[in-house]
């Protein structure tokens, strides 16, 4: 029931599966239909127009009931080219998969003789295979096979060669699996979809190419019709008796439009990501729609999140990602921003410039201003312009930020130019000086390298170059330093105090490490289940925990010199947003948790300096 919801979210599939449907119906019902035979000839009937008395569609060249002929050849042509189908994908999907599993000599041999076979226009080299075997149907249908299985064996070697190397066929290699199993048991499940994918998008052509041979006389032979052959016998009364080839053709487009449009809804159904919505075009600009009014504005900070709630729907389920949240920065101020994965802090930060997919995502209350504007309200033009200029982003992975085949300094100039009328002679000195900026060395000639020869250091230190291309007031980033090693993050975090401290920018700061906050920011925000549950100056956090969650994700960090100590983890899992439990998210994995903390939403209580969501506080605050 899942694939079929799927598959008739897509109308153009559905419509496609509603008129192949029709005509297999019609097929199927043959021998229960009133109809003549399909072969008795009647000249002294010849060329009967259509809705004639007992001729539906008329008659063709030699009296024949076109109705009749329809029917039984289209269902002859169906079955040709779904055999066809069948053969090809068969055979050469388990050349694919030999040629992919096997690799080295053996892929070698074998797919420069599908480079030979595919160095052939297909068309001339159907005509070549049944000019060798004969005229018939049968051999038509060898021999649009035969054209057909390169197709697949390039398809199906190429994304087995990506799983032969993946960890789960090394683990089966080590214990003790044959090739043989190995191929069925674990590299042909992972591949089945794409087989089916296509032969739902090639069954179409099949039945087309068949068609062709038959309009040449290499396929059905009469008496038999299919569908090609009835086009080639009317063609010498096209002028006169055009019905005798709009009849057939007519069929061969409905037969050919409807599967190739089943093909597309059957490839997209079976794709994984369509369930959470990915394969909808997302928007430029996250869709916004506040359930309740627009807060005022209270004045707090050069950027100043108020009550911002962001949910992603899909389906019938509805995820809770950011409920509540109030943040603000000030110039020359980082906010740090700390919590689980799956906490709301990377949303919390797409949501300010309306980066959040959407679909499925939904920014439904709360407002962002900057400089007293509010951002959610604004249209895209005011906002693409403020993207990258006045606010800007450091992602957490640079090698899938950075376009990998484009130079860093044509990339970088893009990011200037894009907001800035400059020369290109102008840019170019810009990039250089940004990169001298983020402490590369040779900034000249780093200029004109891809993003793969660089270091993961370096390409983060590009990352920070582009964010500070515009010269922007805000600096939003997303766990930079994640996937840095020790030294490395230590100098990517003393470049930006010095970038904030020397320019005056505000930073908000996404980690997960609490020695990240330590070393970088003024304030933090502790984010649990979409909520902020403590928030406070770093000094007063670090030092005098409120929140039970705030305390135990201290306890996880290791401290040097401090003696023997416990690395405790937290008990449990995040919750689910799309379930939060009622009042505390955290209840179910706290000690200190009460029947009262199950009860009805926990107001964040305190001043605008230090406040805490619990009723139970680890510490009183004032």
């Amino acid at each position: 029931m899942t694939f079929l919801k799927l598959l008739f979210r897509n109308r153009l599939a559905a419509m496609g599966a509603v008129v192949l449907g029709l005509i297999l119906l019609l097929v199927l019902a043959i021998p229960v239909l009133p109809l003549q035979d399909p072969d008795v000839t009647n000249t002294g009937n010849r060329f009967v127009p259509p809705f004639s008395e007992g001729h539906l569609l008329g008659t063709d060249h030699l009296g024949r009931d076109l109705l009749s002929r329809l029917l039984y050849g289209t269902r002859l042509s169906l079955g040709v080219g779904i055999f066809a189908a069948l053969i090809a994908a068969t055979i050469g999907s388990a050349v694919g998969i030999i040629a992919g599993y096997f690799g080295g000599r053996t892929d070698n041999i074998i797919m420069r003789g599908i480079d030979m076979l595919m160095a052939f226009p297909y068309i001339l080299l159907a005509l070549a295979i049944v000019a060798a075997l004969g005229p018939g149907l049968l051999n038509a249908l060898i021999a649009v096979a035969a054209v057909n299985i390169p197709f697949f064996a390039r398809n199906i070697r190429g994304i087995t060669v990506g799983l032969a190397g993946r960890e789960f066929i090394d683990a089966a290699r080590l214990a003790g699996m044959g090739h043989t199993r190995i191929i069925l048991t674990e590299l042909l499940p992972n591949v089945l979809s794409t087989i089916v994918i296509a032969m739902s998008t090639t069954v179409g052509w099949m039945i087309l190419e068949t068609a062709g041979l038959s309009f040449l006389g290499l396929g059905s032979q009469p008496p038999q019709a299919d569908l090609g052959s009835m086009l080639g016998e009317a063609r010498s009364a096209l002028i006169t008796d055009p019905h005798t080839s709009i009849v057939p053709g007519v069929m061969i487009f409905l037969i050919v439009m409807s599967i190739n449009l089943l093909g597309d809804g059957v490839r997209d159904a079976l794709d994984p990501r369509l369930r959470s919505g990915a394969l909808s075009r997302p928007r430029a600009q996250t869709i916004v729609d506040r359930k309740s009014p627009v807060p005022a504005d209270d004045g707090n900070g050069l950027l100043n999140i108020q009550n911002l709630e962001t949910q992603f729907h899909v389906g019938k389920r509805i995820y809770r990602a950011v409920n509540d949240v109030s943040l603000f920065v000030n110039p020359g101020e980082c906010l740090g921003v700390i919590g689980e994965s799956g906490s709301g802090k990377s949303v919390t930060a797409l949501s300010v410039m309306g980066l959040v997919a959407s679909p499925p995502g939904v920014v439904t209350g709360g407002a962002v201003r900057y400089e007293g504007e509010d951002l959610l309200s604004a249209n895209f033009e005011s906002l693409r312009q403020k993207r990258g200029d006045k606010v800007a982003y450091i992602f957490q992975d640079p090698l899938s930020t950075l376009h990998p085949l484009y130079r860093v300094g044509d990339q970088l100039m893009e990011a200037i130019q894009v907001h800035h009328k400059v020369s290109d002679k102008d840019a170019r000195a810009k990039a250089v000086e940004l990169l001298k900026s983020v402490r590369i060395p040779n900034a000249e000639s780093r200029i004109r390298n891809y993003p793969h020869e660089m270091s993961g250091g370096m390409r983060q230190r590009v990352g920070i170059a582009m964010a500070l291309a515009n010269d922007p007031d805000v600096i939003i980033a997303d766990e930079p330093t994640t996937a840095l090693d020790v030294t490395v993050q230590a100098q990517i975090l003393a470049l930006l105090d010095d970038l904030r401290r020397e320019r005056g920018l505000a930073i908000i700061f996404i980690t997960h490490d609490f020695g990240v906050v330590a070393q970088l920011c003024d304030r933090v925000a502790v984010l649990y289940g979409g909520k902020i549950v403590e928030e406070g100056t770093t000094t007063d956090i670090l030092d005098h925990p409120a929140h039970p969650y705030t305390k135990r994700l201290m306890a996880c960090v290791p401290e040097l010199g401090g003696g023997k100590r416990e690395l405790a983890a937290i008990p449990g899992l995040p919750p689910i947003v799309s379930d939060l439990p009622p009042g505390c998210a955290f209840a179910p994995r706290c000690e200190k948790a009460t029947e009262a903390c199950k009860e009805g939403a926990i107001p964040l209580e305190g001043s605008e300096t230090r406040a805490v969501r619990c009723i139970h506080p680890e510490e009183e605050i004032a």
